[in-house]
């Protein structure tokens, strides 16, 4: 597996402890707050950062089920997005 990008390491953060990762082969890895290393595995060049109590809800859903698979082209458009902000920068989660 190839490295990730070291920008890319530089922002990724463990959605559980908000702690920088490291990659060890195929998957990204941090020390959770009991010693204990948290791993999410790298799939496709593709870091899977879901908290561990999560992955089998995932794995389990269905492909239609996911995200990419609920929104038909043209369904999730520009007139819906960003309603009443009038030219205003979409917010982000982190803002």
């Amino acid at each position: 597996m190839p490295k990730l990008s070291p920008e890319l390491l530089s922002v990724l953060r463990c959605p559980v402890t908000g702690s920088a990762l490291e990659q060890e082969g195929d998957e990204l890895v941090t020390v959770g707050a009991s010693g204990d290393k948290l791993r999410y595995r790298i799939e496709d060049g593709i870091p899977l950062l879901l908290p561990p109590e999560l992955l089998p809800a995932a794995a389990a859903a269905p492909a239609d089920q996911h995200d990419a698979g609920q929104h038909g082209a043209g369904q999730h458009g520009a007139g819906q997005h960003g309603a009443g902000q009038h030219g205003a920068a979409p917010r982000h989660a982190a803002e």
